[in-house]
């Protein structure tokens, strides 16, 4: 695990913002291969100077700024976002508050005050789509033609491809909802993860046999409703599982819920943080007509499950600490 990973905010002392540094700019949801070879850029670019390498990213999505009304499935939210770009071995993050002062400065002010006059950045990496600025007028060429007479090097990368589909964060949210999971670790570079805190459910997985840490994934979620076969998190410790995320059709139909069952587990979970990391899909979710029928499926979900992390022994998505 990285350590020593920095965090910049808006409110962070000048005095404490290490200057010279190279940074890779981006929204980086999900932290997919697309962003990697910009952050891979920043380090590369770092090392051979020298100098720190951060990510710049912005907080809240400036998709959630412009349409706040507008659903948005987020891959990774602001804390498991920091914690992917800290595994990447970058030194730390520079989170903007996107808001309407940030959403109204100019791309050259954006560039001359905050990446020269507060950042005193030396490189910058962006991808080839990364715009910015009032109006999106900020663009990589840019930063192009700006950075020699800044004194500023700045490297774009070019979209990443995967049997010829651009790898995209919306690419991404899509197969989820398709519960193409293989596709979507694919182009994350790893298995796509939530986390949460337990909570108390309706207790009835633990009268078919099967209790269950349940977690209230974000309203926003489109992950397609099924069974899963997911590897858990907790700290360090790791446990294979099979998960149900969806309304309990046989039971209430109620609100989505992630419920996971820890194979060859006991303890008490709740109130505990979970990671949860989506190595592969077994079915969708189905009502059936009697208990008895339920528990048979469990039975063979539990076994697919089983398999299938098997075959995928070390898959965890590599995470790092956050301060």
């Amino acid at each position: 695990m990285t350590t020593g990973f920095t965090v910049i905010r808006d409110a962070t002392p000048a005095a404490d913002i290490p200057r010279g540094a190279v940074v890779a700019m981006g929204n980086f949801d999900g932290v997919h291969l697309g962003h990697r070879a910009v952050i891979d850029a920043a380090l590369r670019m770092g090392r051979a100077h020298g100098k720190p390498a951060f990510a710049v990213t912005f907080e809240p999505h400036p998709r959630s700024f412009f349409s706040p009304n507008s659903p948005q499935f987020r891959l990774s939210d602001e804390t498991n976002k920091l914690r992917l770009l800290a595994g990447t071995g970058l030194d730390g993050a520079v989170v903007m508050t996107f808001d309407k002062t940030r959403a109204g400065t100019s791309a050259q002010d954006f560039i001359h005050h905050d990446l020269i006059g507060r950042l005193g950045v030396s490189g910058i990496a962006v991808g080839y789509d990364f715009h910015f600025g009032k109006g999106r007028a900020g663009s990589p060429s840019l930063l192009v033609s700006e950075g020699p007479r800044l004194g500023i090097e700045v490297d774009v990368q070019a979209h990443v491809d995967i049997e010829e589909r651009p790898v995209s964060s919306s690419a991404i949210r899509m197969a989820l909802a398709e519960g193409q999971i293989d596709e979507a670790t694919a182009m994350l570079g790893g298995p796509w993860f939530v986390s949460g805190a337990v909570i108390h459910g309706e207790k009835r997985g633990r009268d078919l046999g099967y209790p269950t840490a349940n977690i209230r994934l974000d309203k926003n979620c489109s992950l397609k409703h099924g069974i899963y076969a997911v590897r858990v998190g907790r700290g360090t410790e790791r446990f294979d599982a099979v998960a149900s995320f969806g309304r309990r059709p046989t039971f209430d139909n109620g609100a989505p819920l992630l419920e996971v069952f820890l194979f060859d587990f006991e303890g008490n979970l709740y109130g505990s943080v979970l990671d949860i990391a989506f190595i592969g899909f077994i079915r969708d979710e189905l009502k059936f007509d009697s208990i008895d029928a339920l528990i048979r499926q469990m039975d063979d979900d539990s076994a697919r499950a089983r398999a299938r992390l098997a075959a995928a022994p070390d898959a965890f998505p590599k995470l790092g600490v956050i301060g």
